[in-house]
């Protein structure tokens, strides 16, 4: 029986050692292929921008806070109760507008008392002059004694000061019944009231009732280091940055958004202010602020433009990467689309490019899109990166079903 099986035998040995032969020479192949594409590095796909020289608008940008061009925070000057608050929360007020009312009964009854010594006291001088010039006509035929009409003299000069002292008291009188009229004593923008009718104030108290701020035209306070400064000024002085007789140069204002304020205002270089805490230098520029667009304490920041230099080299700014040191540096690609780093000194900004000073030539593509998947060294595919704000057109419908249909297979 054994031998009879036996050549079935050697056909299932022959076919399992011609298996495993062929899966020995599957394998191999495999790690050849492999090994193949382990030596052969795929290049990565990145956008660039190809320098060209072009004409550049040259700006400097410095960053900084509104604040209200004045600030007054009204107080009382005469102590009562208040009666009625005279002005709408948020509104416009004109200077020497009644804000509050304070009680007047009090004052009105003081200006009444010193109207009723002043006249007393003009009735005593009346009849001070009429004796001392009588004494003053008798002396003179020695019908009163000297020592007599001397007295007579003393006392129409002291019914003569007590006649003005009574004036004066009036004055007051008059002046503290005005006061309890709490006006406004700049024109501006009225904030919250922080009393109401009849809260219990006292003159010069250090509570204050509300504030009045002015804002057209306002401020805006730029900080920056003392070197900025100094920049500025020899830009001025060289006539880079124009600037007027009195020695402020226009300047645009950049709110949220990129959006430019529609007024220009003044920078003034004269007016710096040093912090002694950060020694850092601040610059006050002046806006007009007809429609109230502008609110205290807004981030904005202010642009000057110093002039249009021609033929410059222009980055994208979203190419630009910074060292440890701050210094900034690119991802230039190579004749043999390789990577490599440059560094770069920038002069200033045009919009949403840079403006290079050296480290950059004419022809030489930068990665702006696909940066943090290369290093220096890394081989890359190339093509050609969006403009700022440009966005990808989307895909044909065909392709995209073409695309999918690859995808699933």
């Amino acid at each position: 029986m054994m031998w009879k099986n036996s050549p079935r035998l050697a056909v299932f040995a022959l076919a399992a050692c011609a298996t495993a032969a062929a899966l020995t020479g599957c394998q191999g192949k495999n790690e050849q292929a492999a090994s193949t594409a382990n030596a052969a590095p795929k290049a990565v796909l990145v956008s660039v921008q190809e320098i060209k020289l072009q004409d550049a608008i040259m700006r400097t940008e410095l960053s900084g806070r509104t604040s209200a061009y004045r600030v007054a925070e009204v107080r009382p000057q005469v102590s009562g109760i208040i009666q009625k608050r005279l002005f709408e929360e948020g509104s416009e007020v004109k200077e020497g507008q009644s804000l509050y009312q304070i009680d007047p009964a009090v004052y009105e009854a003081n200006v009444a008392s010193a109207r009723a010594t002043l006249l007393q006291a003009e009735a005593t001088l009346v009849s001070a002059r009429a004796d001392a010039k009588r004494s003053a006509e008798l002396v003179k035929v020695n019908a009163v004694s000297r020592s007599s009409n001397d007295t007579a003299q003393a006392n129409y000069k002291v019914a003569q000061a007590n006649v003005e002292a009574a004036k004066a008291a009036l004055e007051s009188a008059r002046i503290d019944l005005r006061y309890t009229k709490v006006t406004s004593p700049i024109t501006g923008k009225v904030s919250l009231s922080e009393v109401t009718p009849g809260a219990l104030v006292t003159a010069n108290q250090a509570q204050r009732l509300t504030v009045v701020q002015q804002l057209d035209p306002i401020y805006v306070d730029v900080t920056q280091s003392y070197d900025v400064l100094a920049d500025l000024r020899q830009q001025a002085k060289e006539g880079i940055i124009k600037t007027g007789t009195e020695g402020s140069a226009d300047v645009q204002l950049v709110l949220d958004g990129d959006r430019i304020y529609g007024e220009i205002g003044k920078l003034t270089f004269q007016d710096a202010l040093v912090d002694e805490s950060t020694g850092t230098v601040r610059i006050r520029a002046v806006f007009p602020n007809p429609e109230r667009e502008l609110m205290p304490g807004m981030y904005v920041r202010a642009r000057l433009i110093d002039g249009v230099r021609e033929k410059a080299v222009k980055l994208d700014q979203r190419a630009t990467m910074r060292r440890n040191t701050g210094a900034p540096y690119v991802y230039v690609v190579t004749k043999d689309n390789k990577v490599e780093s440059r560094d770069i000194v920038i002069a200033g900004s045009d919009g949403p490019y840079w403006v290079v000073d050296s480290g950059l030539s004419e022809g030489e593509r930068v990665i702006i899109d696909g940066i943090q998947h290369v290093r220096p060294g890394s081989l890359v595919r190339c093509e050609p990166a969006l403009a700022p704000g440009e966005e990808k057109p989307a895909a044909a419908p065909a392709a995209a079903a073409a695309s999918a249909a690859g995808a699933s297979k």
